[in-house]
């Protein structure tokens, strides 16, 4: 198990640092109504998405150990490490060049923030997921590292639960913040959303080049090995 959460850790701080999904959540908790509660329905919806996610691409099917199976499970993952790592580096390319990013959420999202309800930041949630071939990508790499290890059921849902939990673990701090020190959370959170906005194509371009070519190499080390 030790040595699966080793191989997942890329993705997890890959997934965990995208920088809207923080903007998206603090715009949540600063907002003049209902934060806290939008802002759990909002990580929630992206938790529902993942785990039918693993469900779907058979994480819960990973018990066998037959040797074709571990086999095709390390081609997957090296297919999707490297498609990940290309998706990253044109990601890179795109902020370089100050492209629109085209998995970011459409602009009228952050500007119904406020006035949307829990359920719509449940599906704001899901549909931030839903709609990002990277987000997918993390999420299917993940899989593909958990099937390779051939854990048997019961370790490998523990595995992928633990992947989103560290996933997502950026989001739920910043919610644990607003609960605990609701006084004190406006102007820290509000500060932090702000660093976020002006220096988020700085964030995502660095992280998009580091983790693409990660990944890349990984990828293409996996298919030639």
């Amino acid at each position: 198990m030790a040595g699966v959460l080793v191989s997942l850790l890329p993705l997890i701080i890959g997934s965990a640092v995208v920088p809207i999904q923080i903007i998206m959540v603090t715009l949540l908790l600063t907002g003049p109504k209902q934060g806290p509660a939008k802002a759990i329905a909002f990580v929630a919806g992206m938790t529902l998405v993942r785990l039918a996610q693993g469900v779907i691409f058979g994480l819960l099917l990973t018990g066998s150990s037959s040797a074709d199976s571990s086999a095709g499970s390390g081609l997957v993952k090296s297919t999707l490490l490297l498609v990940l790592g290309i998706l990253l580096l044109i990601t890179a390319y795109r902020n370089f060049a100050r492209e629109p990013d085209p998995d970011a959420p459409p602009p009228k999202w952050l500007t119904m923030l406020n006035s949307m309800g829990p359920l719509g930041a449940l599906a704001s949630g899901a549909g931030l997921i839903l709609i990002s071939a990277k987000f997918w990508v993390f999420t299917l790499g993940a899989l593909g590292v958990i099937g390779e290890a051939q854990l048997g059921q019961p370790s490998s849902t523990i595995a992928f639960l633990l992947f989103v939990l560290l996933a997502e673990s950026l989001l739920i701090i910043p919610i644990l913040i607003r609960l605990v020190m609701p006084s004190r959370a406006a102007a820290l959170l509000g500060s932090l959303g702000d660093w976020l906005e002006a220096y988020n194509r700085q964030i995502v371009m660095v992280v998009s080049l580091v983790f693409g070519l990660l990944f890349l190499y990984q990828g293409v080390a996996g298919l030639f090995a």
